[in-house]
């Protein structure tokens, strides 16, 4: 072993133990002094471990956080291959195999695989030596170029351009396409420090070589899927042209961007950078925000209804949307990949604010698919925020508070429950062990922070009540448990020696035992006792044990006393403590504030919250937008079903 500290040995290498294990373990800790961040984000590892498993065949990678539960394996045989298969599930192929050619020239290796489905997006991702180069290169220019030349080509050589009196362009062969191209190279040349982008000038040639022979020789050996290719393209070519054609429509009508749309209300700032818009759920709150807004650099849209679902609409259906067409012209991008400019941006800062229900919830979600599918770019660039009105407001006296959420609302109601109290714990009035209100206060934090875990961990597979005597029991506090101890000790924790715990299945994410409780059979997931949460509701009982003594009283500055039998309904009695004396207001709808309020909450930028919409995972983000707002329902119905119990629904 041999430690090092910012990139210096800090002792001579030493040898261990003897072993039968084979590699090299590394363990990194970043140093906070060079990293602003020094959290380790699972999904973000996990996205660029699965990328790099794919991206080398037959490799075996796996990720397992200690924090928690989570543990993922990717190992992929099939290469990139395999990687458009992931991208292009839940989509309908339009041709089932995928189509893959390799070759190279020297020690300069070409990898490509390539499938259609019946979608209007382009996913195409390009590697070089497993480095993701996000502004693409040489190799994605020499591939965009063999594919539009090689396809043209065959649509004009086979007749499918006969009733189309125009050609098909590179646009028209990219709709509905998911991509892979991976070169390896001795030498690479990229542009600028994130190498985002590869500049060898000798791929490009390489490249587009073996994908005109590659993909020719497919079509002539595979005429199904030629034709299939070449329809589908043939049918975006014809799509562009009524696209063209709605779009010349929509700048007659008035709506190109010269001429804004009359339900704008722009802002006198001319700068985009110090310009904002607010997209508004409703003509009702629309009037509000342009009544509350800073007139010098806010703009409000007030959108009526719900906007057309971008996922599962063709563009030229895209562009007819009233709704749409407004939100196009006021941003003054264009659309399209003829038209769209991220740089005429007309404002740096593009809010949606939607209401906080279940509609409000629906229309954000429709526009993030419009942005996603349309103008990713906006995102890419960071000019997408969600606007977070608050949820509740609190009034005592004169002063009133606006809290975001559920946790803003206990957290208030915890200081203001605990202002000036004490706790008396056994005993009857008079009597017992006292505790003052820093210690107090602590106390019902913790016990919140715990019932918050157990609750969900219940929703995962384990009673409240039986995590409320497992945490007691000391052998099942261990963080390490064998299966058997786990069987053995379970019955004894929950005060029933004679039920027997067997295991009943077992797959990667569950370990489920089953054992008869009064007559009827229960279930319980063992995998809950080795996860991180698990871990901490372990050690914040451990913080309270001492005082999980009751019967509870909360003392009041006055005197008066508020019992408590049990640890859970001493913090209801702290919440209904700080409630008194003060008028609760949860909104559901924008519309409930007046202009005042709305530019104090979610308007004013010294006291708003704002979440920047960003994409850290494109294949991610485009498999969600699929499953949840495309056409096919049963990975939906999966979704929703695996998600269930996660849902926190606003009825």
């Amino acid at each position: 072993t041999q430690r090092y500290d910012r990139g210096k040995p800090q002792a001579d290498l030493q040898a261990g133990e003897q072993t039968t294990k084979r590699g090299t373990t590394i363990r990194f800790k970043p140093d906070p002094e060079i990293f602003e961040v020094t959290t380790f984000t699972f999904d973000v590892l996990a996205n660029r471990l699965r990328e790099l498993a794919f991206l080398n065949k037959g490799l075996k990678i796996q990720i397992e956080d200690e924090r928690d539960e989570k543990k993922l394996t990717f190992h992929y045989t099939g290469g990139i291959k395999q990687f458009v298969e992931y991208i292009n599930e839940n989509k309908t192929a339009v041709h089932p195999k995928v189509l893959y050619f390799e070759g190279g020239r020297g020690d300069t290796r070409v990898e490509v695989a390539l499938q259609y489905n019946d979608g209007y997006q382009e996913y195409v991702f390009s590697f070089a030596n497993n480095i993701n180069t996000r502004e693409g290169g040489t190799h994605l220019t020499g591939f965009r170029s063999a594919l539009t030349r090689t396809i043209s080509a065959y649509a004009q050589a086979n007749g499918y351009l006969k009733t189309f009196k125009g050609t098909v362009t590179g646009d028209d062969v990219r709709e509905g396409l998911t991509a892979v191209i991976s070169v390896r190279l001795p030498e690479p040349q990229f542009e600028g420090q994130t190498k985002a982008k590869l500049g060898n000038s000798e791929v490009k040639g390489l490249v587009e070589a073996i994908v005109n022979d590659k993909l020719a020789q497919t079509f002539e050996e595979d005429p199904t899927t030629a034709r299939k290719i070449a329809e589908k393209c043939v049918h975006a070519a014809q799509a562009r042209e009524a696209a063209r054609r709605a779009r010349e429509l929509t700048r007659k009508k008035g709506f190109d961007g010269e001429g804004l749309p009359g339900k704008l209300a722009d802002c006198s700032e001319r700068d985009p950078a110090a310009r904002e818009i607010f997209l508004v759920e409703g003509d009702s709150a629309g009037g509000s925000a342009k009544q509350g807004r800073d007139r010098r650099n806010q703009a409000i849209l007030p959108l009526r209804g719900k906007v057309i679902n971008a996922e599962k609409a063709r563009y030229d259906k895209v562009l007819s949307h009233q709704e749409i067409r407004l939100l196009i012209s006021a941003l003054g991008t264009g659309i399209g990949p003829e038209e769209f400019d991220v740089a005429k941006l007309r404002y740096h800062k593009v809010i949606l604010m939607t209401d906080a229900d279940v509609d409000g919830a629906h229309i954000r979600t429709l526009l993030l698919t419009f942005f996603f599918r349309h103008m990713q770019l906006v995102i890419e660039q960071g000019h997408l925020y969600i606007g977070q009105p608050p949820l509740f407001k609190l009034k005592r006296g004169k002063t009133e508070k606006y809290l975001l959420t559920e946790r803003d609302l206990e957290q208030e109601l915890l200081l203001q429950g605990t202002a000036g109290t004490s706790l008396r714990i056994g005993g009857e009035k008079g009597t017992g062990k006292t505790v003052g209100e820093e210690r107090f206060r602590r106390i019902v934090a913790d016990a919140i922070e715990y019932r918050r875990i157990r609750d969900r961990l219940a929703k995962r597979g384990a009673p409240a009540a039986w995590l409320d005597a497992f945490v007691r029991h000391r052998p099942l506090g261990r963080k390490r448990i064998a299966r058997e101890t786990l069987l053995q000790e379970i019955p004894r924790a929950l005060g029933l020696p004679e039920v027997e715990f067997t295991i009943r299945s077992e797959t990667e994410e569950t370990l489920m035992a089953a054992g008869a409780v009064n007559g009827e059979e229960r279930l319980l997931n063992l995998n809950l006792f080795g996860s991180g949460e698990y871990a901490k509701l372990v050690e914040i009982y451990a913080q309270i044990e001492a005082f999980d003594r009751p019967p509870f009283a909360l003392v009041a500055p006055d005197g008066r006393e508020r019992p408590a039998a049990s640890r859970d309904a001493l913090v209801e009695q702290v919440f209904l403590h700080g409630r008194e004396g003060t008028t609760l207001q949860r909104y559901k709808g924008l519309g409930e504030m007046n202009p005042e309020q709305l530019w104090d909450t979610t308007m004013n930028p010294e006291t708003r919250t704002l979440l920047r919409v960003t994409m850290d995972d494109a294949v991610g983000a485009d498999k969600i937008f699929t499953k949840l707002m495309g056409d096919q329902v049963e990975p939906r119905r999966e979704f929703i079903a695996t998600h269930a119990l996660e849902a926190t629904i606003d009825v």
